[in-house]
């Protein structure tokens, strides 16, 4: 248990910031699995469309510090390959 005043604020700032890293993160998964939705409809249309949605909201997730660069980029490059290959 923390014991002096600046580790109890910073429980309360981690428990804070693991809310809004636990939304944003959830809100990424959503993003990615709509156009994991259309690939699986084979709707080339829709899965580019949602590509393009869920490409800003994982670099954001990147600049926010939540998701890797080279985990996004690596995610972004397979969903790009699977759209590509339906169209």
């Amino acid at each position: 248990m923390a014991n002096h005043a600046s580790a109890k604020k910073r429980i309360r700032t981690n428990a804070r910031h693991n809310l809004v890293n636990k939304a944003r993160m959830s809100r990424i998964r959503t993003f990615i699995k709509k156009v994991e939705a259309a690939i699986a409809a084979g709707n080339a249309k829709d899965a580019s469309a949602a590509l393009q949605l869920a490409q800003p909201e994982l670099y954001r997730g990147v600049a926010k510090g939540i998701v890797h660069k080279k985990a996004a980029a690596r995610k972004m490059s397979r969903l790009s390959a699977r759209v590509k290959a339906l169209g």
